[in-house]
């Protein structure tokens, strides 16, 4: 952690937590400094958005006329995949493979939501399930290696899986739920490590894991970025970033047409990220997400700083339900509550403990910035 002043932002919630912080002379963080010169004077959601949103929808079901379906889109359960599933289907007239992993953690709440959605909606669903003794040491070598992004076993699992099922059918397009509107504060590299770093991904198994990864899916940046999408055409669209997408309304709507149960914070659909998020993060290494969320809803106009703050005041998690989750983590990870508490209470490491091709993920970024192929803020 750094030993530089406490400070938070004046206009959101993010503070000296995200060790790489910048303030102006006014106290506004680059977050927000980023997201108002860099983001929004591209960011359209009016009629122009529809538009081309509209256009992209209708080439993807002229290109796949007669087929079973016209795309696919992996489905978590969570708020931002299942309002998309709405409104991909019942406002455009998509019909897309839904297409979920699971990779142990399901919530009830979050089957609950999937198969309300895919069943009134009609729909096709598939769902690849993660050979769990691997996924279980993955996650494990993790947790030894004590670093925060402790999340990137499942959410590679995820990624990849999507990513050769296309590969492997020729499916060319793939809608993603990632959006501008609740995700445009960006998460700290120093808190959430980008999760295709196949060099530390393997470095950290090859010295924590105990068994080899055979059927655990890996997909390299790589593999996504550059052989699928440059020679392969695979196209990921995000149509959120087109449409007006209001946290509050999606959750009427889909609470209203299909029984959708809303949860207490966003990624509480896989019970491991809720408690890696919720507990484990702000507990060992003092990173509280909800700042980031927050002030993506913040800058987005759909939260006071207020009414931030004052959640923030409040612990993520409860004790009573903390100490249960502990204890429910520990168990499916075979351990004990000893064993896990022993790791906690290892010294904290980084991404920058471990083999990296972190300069390369970043040159990649510039590049595809400058180019226009990727809108994020620069900081």
């Amino acid at each position: 952690m750094s030993n530089r002043p406490y400070q938070i932002c004046t206009n959101c919630v993010m503070d000296t937590t995200d060790e790489n912080i910048v303030f102006d002379e006014k106290g506004v963080c680059d977050h927000c400094n980023g997201y108002h010169r860099d983001l929004l004077p591209h960011w359209d959601t009016g009629p122009k958005g529809r538009q081309q949103i509209t256009e992209i929808f209708e080439k993807i079901k002229a290109e796949n006329k007669g087929k079973p379906f016209d795309c696919i889109m992996g489905m978590s359960g969570g708020l931002d995949s299942s309002y998309l599933l709405h409104i991909a289907v019942k406002e455009f007239g998509l019909r897309p493979l839904v297409f979920h992993v699971d990779g142990g953690w399901n919530t009830q709440m979050a089957v609950h939501n999937i198969e309300v959605i895919v069943e009134k909606l009609g729909l096709d669903l598939y769902t690849e399930v993660i050979n769990w003794e691997e996924m279980k040491d993955f996650q494990r070598a993790f947790f030894k290696a004590s670093v925060p992004h402790l999340d990137i076993p499942q959410d590679h699992a995820f990624i990849a899986t999507l990513y050769h099922f296309a590969n492997k059918h020729g499916i060319k397009y793939i809608l993603n739920g990632g959006n501008y509107s609740t995700e445009c504060v960006r998460n700290p590299l120093e808190w959430m490590y980008y999760g295709t770093d196949m060099w530390q991904l393997k470095d950290i198994h090859k010295k924590f894991g105990e068994r080899p990864l055979v059927d655990y899916p890996l997909s390299s940046i790589w593999f996504h970025k550059v052989y699928l999408r440059f020679l392969k055409g695979v196209k990921v669209i995000k149509p959120l970033n087109y449409v007006p997408y209001i946290r509050s309304e999606a959750i009427e709507t889909l609470s209203r047409e299909y029984g959708w149960k809303s949860y207490p914070r966003k990624h509480d659909e896989s019970r491991f990220t809720k408690f890696y998020e919720g507990y484990w993060l702000p507990t060992k290494f003092g990173y509280d997400t909800r700042k980031i969320q927050y002030s993506s809803l913040i800058l987005t106009g759909q939260m006071t700083r207020e009414e931030a703050l004052s959640n923030l005041a409040q612990p993520a998690y409860d004790p009573e339900t903390a100490k249960q989750d502990f204890e429910y983590i520990a168990n499916k990870l075979d351990m004990s509550v000893e064993e896990l508490t022993a790791l906690m209470e290892l010294p904290n490491k980084s991404y920058r403990d471990y083999k990296s091709q972190h300069y390369l993920f970043e040159l990649g970024a510039k590049v595809m910035h400058m180019l226009g192929m990727e809108r994020a803020v620069k900081r």
